[in-house]
């Protein structure tokens, strides 16, 4: 098992990559999708189960555990790993993005941001130092630099200095975070859809120095085709020799084409959220099974998986027990939507290695052109 963090590219295949990170609680295969935890748990499922599906790290939220129940107690009972019981790699991110999209009344000043609750309305403080301290309580293998993100659309302006900002902080975040063997430290590249503003923040955090690069600022509303335009460029600003994380990314066809331009990582709610609400992802796009052409429908979700609601049970059951409200249903729907998101993951690594990428690409935009077939 590695002492220290470490990252090594495998294969390419075009600007694509497959490899791994090393960590001391384990490996991380990229390209690398991880499921969100928010609150110390991935919502509906036990963490054996999550491991099941393929996945080898989760991230954490410290804007929700700061929260509650708070990383001092969960400093206090072990860690967030034992706390969790997930013993495998976990990154946290830094709580910027949820301070700017969740909490009331937010003061930003040079020092950090001070904001009122969305779960009680009690005051907090967050900056670049007490982000590394919570992340460093919490226990956390990859640890995110705090940041500024602004919504967009934005002006140039505004995007520039909020950038610059976060730039800023990200030196800052470098000095708290200190020296930790074992345990990295990302920093985030920001700058809106504007290239001079991106290269301007690489070359930032470059100077600087971290063990992983992120992409921040995006699937923030500009839409996939403006995502993919920075993703056109971005990653290549970014040192080779070091992983490349896309922030809050996404849907399968936007994983897809992140990995296409380069990108190793990447997280998002979306499984999760959408086995909470009915929605079923499959190798041919989106089954809403709360549909009523579901209630008689024998066959599983998707004829090609091994996960455990595609093996035993059918789209009626699935249907009667989402409509009827019971539990079940979330759990097996979102058990279904982490194991194809990793079955994908795989897939594309395993495209990458065989330098098979376009291939992967082609028969995956092909077989969600042709949907979700009806029954007969």
């Amino acid at each position: 098992m590695a002492e220290r963090f470490g990252f090594t590219v495998k294969a390419r295949d075009g600007r694509a990559r497959s490899g791994v990170i090393d960590t001391p609680r384990g490996k991380v295969r990229t390209p690398a999708f991880m499921p969100v935890g928010t609150a110390g748990t991935v919502k509906a499922m036990l963490p054996e189960s999550v491991r099941a599906t393929g996945a080898d790290i989760l991230l954490g939220n410290t804007y929700h555990l700061m929260l509650r129940p708070g990383a001092e107690r969960i400093a206090r009972l072990g860690g967030l790993h034992r706390f969790m019981n997930w013993h495998r790699p976990i990154l946290t991110d830094s709580g910027g993005f949820q301070v700017m999209s969740l909490s009331d009344l937010r003061k930003l000043t040079e020092e950090g941001v001070t904001f009122r609750s969305h779960v009680d309305g009690s005051k907090h403080f967050l900056s670049p130092e007490t982000s590394m301290d919570i992340q460093r309580l919490l226990g956390s293998d990859i640890v995110m630099a705090f940041d500024e993100c602004p919504a967009l659309p934005a002006d140039e302006a505004t995007v520039a200095s909020s950038m610059r900002l976060s730039m800023r902080w990200a030196q800052r975040s470098r000095d708290a975070f200190g020296d930790r063997p074992g345990h990295a430290l990302f920093g985030i590249m920001q700058g809106g859809v504007t290239r001079e503003l991106r290269a301007e923040s690489a070359a930032a955090l470059t100077a600087i120095g971290f063990d992983g690069y992120a992409i921040g600022g995006l699937a923030v509303g500009e839409g996939q085709e403006a995502m993919f335009g920075v993703l056109d460029y971005a990653p290549g600003f970014l040192p080779e020799d070091r992983p490349r994380y896309l922030m809050g990314v996404g849907k399968p066809d936007d994983i897809v084409g992140a990995v296409q331009r380069g990108i190793d990582m990447m997280d998002c709610v979306l499984p999760s959220r959408s086995g909470r609400t009915g929605q079923a992802w499959t190798r041919r796009g989106q089954v809403n099974i709360k549909n009523a052409r579901h209630a008689d429908d024998p066959r599983p979700l998707d004829e090609a998986c091994t996960c455990p609601a595609c093996r035993s049970y059918s789209r009626a059951y699935l249907h009667h027990v989402f409509r009827a409200g019971e539990i079940v249903a979330s759990m097996l729907l979102t058990w279904h939507n982490l194991h194809y998101y990793q079955d994908l993951m795989q897939g594309l690594r395993d495209a990458i290695g065989g330098g098979r990428l376009a291939d992967f690409t082609s028969e995956f935009h092909a077989a969600r052109a042709e949907g979700d077939i009806p029954p007969l």
